[in-house]
């Protein structure tokens, strides 16, 4: 037992996985590495120092997209990553109004207000995962809006002869 009890203490901690809200409601309880999954969205800004910069989201719409018919759930949750320009180079394009996003499990060290980056809140990527990749959100058009784009076209055609006829 005193073997098996040195053996425990002697291991290595096990990488804490987070989720997005959880870091940002309790910043400082992170030190050291951790495992973020979401969805890279946004922009991907390639730096000369190199490395990435994007937003990594972890919400309902990273599951459940809004084109994908999921239903609108409140605000985007995520926290900017800073990824090495070498992998970031083999990811699918960023997710947006119509792609999801690659879905990455990304794994670095949270730098909070880091003073080297202006205060700058961030995880420093040192490995990627991607568990989902990206693809593109089919929008269909909505018969209800079509329908009612045709009718106010309608009568703003039928004011227009209307009117002309009263001027004559």
């Amino acid at each position: 037992v005193v073997l098996a009890v040195f053996l425990a203490l002697g291991a290595p901690a096990a990488l804490a996985e987070v989720d997005v809200a959880v870091l940002l409601d309790s910043p400082t309880d992170y030190s050291g590495e951790i495992t973020v999954v979401g969805e890279l969205i946004g922009d991907y800004g390639f730096r000369s120092d190199d490395f990435m910069w994007t937003q990594l989201n972890d919400d309902s719409y990273v599951t459940d997209p809004v084109l994908g018919g999921g239903e609108l759930s409140g605000g985007n949750v995520g926290v900017a990553v800073r990824i090495p320009s070498e992998i970031a180079k083999q990811l699918d394009p960023p997710g947006g109004y119509r792609v999801r996003g690659p879905i990455v499990s990304a794994t670095g060290i949270w730098k909070y207000h880091d003073a080297d980056r202006g205060g700058e809140s961030y995880l420093d990527v040192i490995s990627v995962t991607v568990v989902d990749p990206g693809r593109d959100l089919p929008e269909h058009p909505n018969p209800v809006v079509l329908v009612a784009g045709l009718v106010l076209i309608a009568g703003a055609l039928v004011s227009r002869t209307q009117t002309r006829r009263g001027r004559r």
